[in-house]
């Protein structure tokens, strides 16, 4: 079948906010008596922080500022967790966030700015407060819902599981805090299908699916995708697979994955001598890799897809369920920078994490879920920021980097190149992960041309004559040239 993704994802640099803890909002008006933690509380305390979606809209013009043109937020809808992967009304924003209003603000305010939003839909599991499962607690088996959910033995045991003890109802990760749907029923489908579809006609962009690989059916995805594009024909469609995903990403269910194949190769290469084993995300190969074995990950991963789909791939670095890159790489900033700069001349959107670009580290969930610090800017790392502003504008600036071809072109040791092509316009990148600079010869089936250096910024070119450049390249760094 033809595979069609949407245009604008393609362009796309994307910012991923964990709403709880990006920024609290003073206009959100909160019924008196309630009490957050102080921003900035240790994330193991799993409290709530207040962070609000008039939080976001109130710095649009610093997302702006560092290149962002779209916006993931994990869950938003009515949750009585931090993180809303526990859902109880999927048709309500959480009030804590400002409610439907502030979600109003927050995509008319971005739209108005060019920028896109996308939700996190978490529609394998509810929560034990969802109202239908609320609803079988109360009344049993009588609940006219119980078919909505997967009943084993009775009484239900909602608060307390153990290995002896399980929950006795299918429940994601047997957690009994998230029940399972029952997705085989008909009045589940609907359900889901209207959340879906509501929420796009309310103006999203699109939908980040959670576990979607725990809804084990084809068929289920492929209605879901046809209320979505039938609702929005360029609406996102991107699921969390941290594995190859060619069972999803064939043009009859999801558009893209969240790349972590991308996010394991590239600090396993810039930061291949910093690695660190106790922030090994629990899915990644976490090996040290040199060029070549980098190049043929790169190619592999690539190999996987139809390029529609490798172009609109979710490329991040980390995320809000791992380590942060920065803690991964051993506060290796030379190496988070080279990452950074990888994603912003590959195929594929990249994916910011909040906070990343100040330099904001820290350990698997909960410790990657920290505030942003915007009451101490004296310990952000602002070169890092200049540099992430700076190569966010390098791919803004150039087409032939979001939506060029591909072809890698050299790897070996401590140096990886490749060329992106769009039509008469060509990019040749080149990384040197080494510890002084590189000259490096390469062989090139364009004719003769000369080249601009656009990174490092500068004047520089280089001629290609008899297919062959050399191009020196400094320590940790990389060039880029275009025709």
């Amino acid at each position: 079948m033809t595979v069609k993704t949407p245009d604008w994802v393609k362009n796309a640099v994307f910012y991923q906010i964990f709403p709880d803890r990006f920024a609290r909002s003073e206009r959100t008006k909160h019924p008196r008596g309630i009490t957050f933690k102080p921003w900035g509380s240790s994330p193991a305390e799993q409290g709530f922080q207040g962070g609000d979606l008039l939080g976001i809209v109130d710095k649009l013009d610093y997302l702006q500022e560092l290149g962002i043109t779209a916006i993931y937020t994990t869950p938003i809808f009515a949750s009585a967790s931090n993180h809303r992967y526990h859902t109880y009304d999927y048709l309500e924003v959480d009030p804590l966030l400002g409610g439907d209003s502030a979600l109003r603000e927050l995509l008319d305010q971005a739209h108005a700015r060019n920028m896109k939003v996308v939700l996190d839909g978490v529609f394998n599991h509810a929560s034990r407060g969802f109202w239908a499962f609320h609803h079988i607690l109360e009344s049993g088996g009588n609940s006219p819902y119980l078919d909505w959910f997967i009943v084993h033995d009775w009484p239900l045991r909602p608060y307390h599981s153990d290995k002896k003890h399980p929950a006795n109802y299918e429940a994601w990760f047997n957690l009994p805090a998230l029940p399972k749907f029952n997705t085989k029923n008909p009045g589940v489908r609907d359900y889901i299908m209207n959340v879906a579809r509501h929420w796009l006609e309310f103006g999203i962009d699109g939908w980040r699916l959670d576990v979607p690989m725990e809804i084990d059916d084809d068929s289920f995805w492929q209605e879901f995708r046809q209320v979505v594009k039938s609702t929005n024909p360029e609406a996102y469609i991107c699921g969390e697979i941290w594995q190859a995903a060619q069972r999803w990403l064939q043009g009859d269910q999801f558009d893209a994955v969240m790349n972590y194949l991308f996010a394991d190769a590239a600090v396993s290469f810039f930061g291949a001598k910093t690695l660190q084993a106790e922030h090994r995300p629990h899915e990644f190969k976490f090996k040290p890799l040199d060029g070549a074995t980098f190049a043929e990950a790169i190619d592999n991963m690539h190999g996987l897809y139809d390029w529609q789909i490798n172009h609109v791939q979710l490329n991040l670095l980390d995320s809000h369920d791992m380590p942060r890159a920065l803690s991964i790489v051993g506060s290796d900033i030379s190496a988070l920078r080279l990452c950074a700069l990888f994603q912003m001349t590959m195929p594929g959107a990249p994916c910011i994490y909040y906070g990343d670009e100040i330099g904001m580290a820290g350990g698997n969930d909960p410790a990657c879920r920290e505030a942003f610090p915007w009451q101490t800017p004296a310990n952000w790392n602002n070169q890092l920021l200049a540099f992430y502003r700076q190569v966010t504008a390098l791919r803004h600036s150039q087409p032939v980097l979001r939506t060029g071809n591909f072809q890698a072109l050299h790897g070996k040791d401590e140096i990886y190149a490749f060329q992106r092509k769009l039509d008469s316009q060509c990019a040749i990148v080149v990384f040197n992960v080494g510890a002084s600079p590189a000259n490096v010869e390469l062989t090139i089936a364009e004719a003769d041309t000369t080249f601009k250096q656009v990174w490092p910024s500068g004047s520089g070119e280089y001629t290609l004559s008899q297919h062959r450049l050399s191009v020196t390249v400094p320590a940790r760094d990389a060039v880029v040239l275009v025709s």
